[in-house]
């Protein structure tokens, strides 16, 4: 048994993370970042947990871009090909369960 408690992880850079298992293919990671990621379509389906903090996500849809706040509990599944960044707004710990590899 592995248990993690997200409060206590504090990476020394932006979206440093913990490997917490891999499960057929696919990467679960708890993140913490105070700093935005970049503009990345995965390759792949990816499901994002906001665990502490607020994360505004930003992504495109037919040439718009639009954005989403996300709060403790919010979920965002983002499906091979959906362009995103996510900006949080100071520290936040984000559970994220992509495909290994995944950019």
């Amino acid at each position: 048994m592995n248990f993690q408690s997200p409060a206590h992880f504090t990476g020394s850079k932006a979206w440093d993370a913990i490997d917490i298992a891999e499960v057929e293919g696919a990467t679960v990671r708890l993140h913490w970042t105070d700093q935005p990621y970049i503009w990345h379509e995965n390759d792949g389906d990816e499901v994002f947990v906001v665990l502490e903090g607020t994360v505004i996500m930003h992504y495109r849809r037919d040439g718009q871009e639009h954005q989403q706040r996300m709060n403790v509990g919010d979920i965002c599944h983002a499906q091979e090909g959906d362009e995103h960044v996510a900006h949080p707004q100071g520290a936040a710990r984000i559970l994220v369960i992509e495909k290994k590899g995944s950019v």
